[in-house]
């Protein structure tokens, strides 16, 4: 059987290549507005973090996003993408641990 390509996509913090299931998209759409892809599937420019609070908290600190989209972020999205990224870190480590 052919093995399955898996997509790869860069962290926007880290600039390190990972699989596209471990990143978070966000998305900036036709209006300017940024906010977090859950499906992967938004139109609009994309850019991807890991699923990493420290690596959330960096993308605050560095106003990351802002750079990548040349548009100015509230600090609420960020508290948001950093709430995200921490339910999702718990969820990936709780099923890891359960198989």
């Amino acid at each position: 059987m052919k093995k399955r390509k898996i997509p790869m996509r860069k962290d926007i913090v880290s600039g390190e290549m990972a699989p596209k299931k471990e990143l978070v998209r966000i998305v900036r759409d036709a209006d300017g507005t940024v906010s977090i892809d859950e499906t992967g599937k938004k139109s609009g420019r994309g850019a991807y973090i890991s699923i990493d609070v420290d690596r959330a908290n960096q993308a605050k600190r560095e106003h990351v996003f802002e750079k990548a989209f040349s548009v100015k972020i509230d600090e609420a999205f960020y508290d948001d993408l950093i709430a995200y990224i921490d339910h999702k870190q718990a969820r990936k480590e709780l099923f890891e641990n359960g198989q």
